[in-house]
């Protein structure tokens, strides 16, 4: 009897040893898993840059900013007659202008929706804005990129006078890729490139009396834009528009433009002058023939009033 109580004690001392063992070893696997676990990274959330520009607009061209989901936009643009006639007009504010009433509103983040209406032509035109890409502050995305399109339509009655003979004969067509930059808290930039499309063009005579387009349809263009502050609420604005189309007649001619912006968060002011006369970018682009070597400079202004629901 003693002979096999000894055996079985020694048997409960080796699974009491295994046991000792195996409680060791897990603890050690869930020291290296809690060590693992506190030693690995957290995932930081993107951090955006704020305020590159703080309008959608820049002058005569769209800026990179799509703003919140959820707000609803009210543009006035308006554009004076050239500044060349001097006082006979007051420097164009007596002469014949162009106006745009435009609305706009973000259904989801980072795109943008918009109507407007303008007197030139009688053209009403429907666009679409999306935030491609955007700066970061720790540079990991070094430029914001954002797409801007537009269509418009002349409405007018048609008559002899009107080159209109089809209804496709009424649209235009404006593509364009903006890429900015945030160099600083006070200084922001921005190159652009486009493409303008007209569906009809006005046509002329050569010496054979063959009608010939006076233009191509599509037109390319480059623009160069620039804000600097120059207080929390105010800035000094630039653009440059480039023609890289050249067409058979009637080549429009470049944009140098510079004005100052006046902004808070609900609402964006800016008041400039600049060769562009018009209030659609596919107008200004194909259609310019203000000549700043001439000194036809056309004083305008872009008030925008945002709200967010």
């Amino acid at each position: 009897m003693r002979k096999i109580f000894f055996y079985s004690a020694g048997m409960y001392s080796r699974l009491l040893l295994l046991l000792l063992l195996t409680a060791c070893c897990s603890s050690a696997v869930l020291a290296q898993d809690s060590t693992a676990a506190a030693d690995a990274p957290v995932a930081k959330k993107k951090q955006y840059t704020k305020n590159t520009f703080v309008a959608n607009y820049i002058i005569d061209n769209q800026t990179v900013m799509v703003p919140v989901k959820g707000t609803f936009e009210f543009d006035i643009n308006h554009r004076f007659g050239t500044t060349d006639h001097g006082w006979s007009d007051l420097f164009g504010i007596f002469g014949g202008a162009n106006m745009r009433l435009g609305f706009s509103y973000v259904p989801i983040k980072d795109l943008q929706i918009g109507f407007g209406a303008n007197n030139f032509n009688m053209q009403v035109d429907w666009s679409l804005k999306y935030a491609i890409l955007k700066q970061t502050r720790d540079n990991s995305m070094p430029v914001s990129v954002t797409y801007y399109g537009n269509a418009a339509m002349d409405t007018r009655e048609r008559n002899s006078s009107i080159n209109i003979a089809t209804t496709s004969d009424r649209f235009s067509f404006f593509n364009q890729l903006l890429v900015a930059r945030k160099i600083t808290e006070k200084l922001s930039v921005q190159a652009a490139f486009s493409v303008t499309h007209f569906n009809n063009v006005d046509g002329y005579y050569d010496s054979a009396k063959n009608v010939l387009p006076s233009m191509k349809n599509t037109h390319l263009a480059i623009a160069f834009s620039g804000r600097y502050k120059i207080s929390a609420k105010t800035a000094l604005i630039v653009n440059y528009d480039q023609p890289l189309t050249q067409h058979p007649t009637n080549n429009p001619h470049p944009n140098i433009s510079f004005g100052i912006e006046m902004g808070t968060s609900g609402h964006a002011f800016q008041i400039f002058a600049g060769n562009y006369g018009y209030t659609l970018p596919q107008n200004n682009n194909f259609l310019n023939q203000n000549d700043y070597k001439k000194s036809q400079f056309v004083i305008g202004f872009n008030i925008s009033r945002l709200w967010n629901f």
